[in-house]
């Protein structure tokens, strides 16, 4: 009773001012402005010329995720370069069997000839002039035993390699792609979350300025508001970097750098990824590109060895020429023509050990294959397991968010009461703060391990596909 009359008597006289004791005492009545400003005044001091620049050629556009794959695959330099090599490609596959088309030539010209043995024969200089005012020669491949279709289907293995190369590459954009965006979504969310901490630090700065003029908080709290609003003032313009990194991350995913600025139109979220081992491992032997390629170049290897077996067998040509000329450019004309059978030169031991070397870089493809093999199946399997983890994760990080949260409004509201402390109060505003940014990290994360798991299956998992069961 007399602890409630003190008090009693402590209100009284400070709000009418007849205590001298109070008086006398500086609780803050009088604001110094310099000392404590408004809250939107505490912040730190930016030099706007130590930021860079903007592109010059800079447009803003609305886009999700599949308008930045369109843009991608229509614009990122790595898809061209991977369709120029198909084409060429193309083009030695043509090359080869060039061999069955015939082959011309044109020949003129003017000669002036003084045979030596025969004006020694003679004892006279014959000289003379020989006109060549056309010739025209003509050969055609009719058979070579294989050889032109062996070499042609090395070069059809090493277009579907090419083919095979360039869906490996769109692969491998889409998920640069996929991570790109997802981490731009990830920097909007931080943003977001540091303006929303930096409206509660304000209030809190404003909250504890009015608790010291009314003398019931010390000026510590007063310092203590402004330092976490200054940090977290702070913590926006590095959320505000990572949103300039990513778009310039995405912009290099997508092939067309520092040109756009991107309004994303939708946010980070979950999106059921239900598929078995089994299934992933199923799925990629069937859609994972280096598992097509490695056997294609087992293949290869194989006709290169047949090739190298017939290095020895003969061909049959026919050829023919006719020319005009002699001694005057029109005098007179001549022809040939026939079928020819054309041996190879051979050195057996070359041959021997040609074949040797063919079959053991057969071999070695062969070897080579299984370990492709076995490392497609490892990355399947760890990307899997990742996702697995970050899956799990998810509604264990939601459970800390919500918990943060209702400790740091537990917190706001005994401050509020007067019954709190403001290290209370900021430590249940970090922990709600580090609780959402872990929530959201966590969500980035399992959306980049399901896009790395679509990279390794060499498919994207559509929520609503009907994957089939594996017996």
């Amino acid at each position: 009773m007399k602890q409630l009359i003190v008090f009693l008597l402590l209100i009284i006289n400070f709000f009418s001012g007849l205590n001298p004791f109070l008086d006398n005492r500086s609780f803050g009545n009088e604001i110094n402005a310099s000392e404590y400003p408004q809250s939107s005044d505490v912040k730190p001091i930016i030099n706007k010329n130590d930021i860079p620049l903007e592109a010059g050629v800079e447009n803003t556009i609305d886009v999700n995720l599949d308008d930045c794959l369109r843009l991608a695959l229509g614009n990122n330099p790595k898809i061209q370069s991977a369709m120029q090599d198909v084409f060429a490609a193309d083009a030695r596959l043509k090359q080869v069997w060039s061999n069955y088309f015939p082959e011309f030539s044109w020949q003129s010209g003017y000669s002036r000839i003084r045979q030596l043995q025969l004006s020694d024969v003679f004892r006279e200089n014959l000289i003379y002039n020989y006109w060549v005012l056309g010739q025209i020669s003509a050969s055609q491949l009719l058979y070579d035993f294989g050889v032109t279709q062996n070499q042609a289907t090395i070069r059809r293995c090493d277009l579907k390699g090419y083919k095979i190369i360039l869906t490996g590459v769109v692969n491998e954009v889409v998920y640069d792609v996929k991570d790109s965006y997802y981490s731009l979504q990830l920097a909007l969310e931080s943003k977001r979350i540091a303006e929303e901490n930096i409206k509660e630090y304000e209030k809190f700065y404003e909250q504890a300025k009015a608790y010291y003029l009314a003398g019931i908080n010390p000026k510590v709290d007063i310092t203590i508001a402004q330092v976490n609003l200054s940090n977290s003032k702070l913590a926006l313009i590095q959320a505000e970097h990572n949103i300039y990194t990513s778009t310039a991350r995405l912009n290099n995913a997508i092939g067309i750098p520092h040109t756009i600025k991107y309004n994303i139109i939708d946010k980070l979220k979950f999106e059921s990824c239900d598929i078995t081992l089994s299934q992933a491992i199923e799925i990629c032997e069937k859609s994972r590109p280096e598992f097509e390629l490695a056997d294609i170049k087992t293949e290869q290897a194989l006709q290169n060895y047949k090739l190298v077996k017939k290095s020895f067998f003969t061909q049959f040509i026919t050829q023919g020429q006719f020319e005009v000329g002699g001694r005057h450019p029109d005098s007179n004309y001549g022809y040939t023509f026939g079928a020819y059978i054309n041996f190879p030169v051979v050195n057996g031991m070359e041959l021997k050990y040609n074949l040797r070397e063919a079959y053991l870089l057969y071999q070695k493809e062969q070897s080579n294959s299984k370990n492709t093999k076995n490392a497609l199946y490892y990355e399947v399997q760890s990307a899997y397991y990742t996702l697995d983890e970050k899956k799990n994760k998810l509604p264990v990080a939601f459970l800390v968010m919500k918990q943060a949260k209702e400790n740091f409004e537990l917190s706001e509201g005994r401050y509020k009461a007067g019954v709190g402390n403001p290290t209370e109060l900021n430590d249940a505003q970090i922990q709600y703060k580090n609780a959402r940014l872990t929530y959201y990290q966590t969500l980035y994360e399992y959306n980049s391990a399901k896009a790395n798991l679509e990279k390794s299956v060499g498919k994207n998992i559509n929520a609503s596909e009907e994957l089939n069961p594996v017996n």
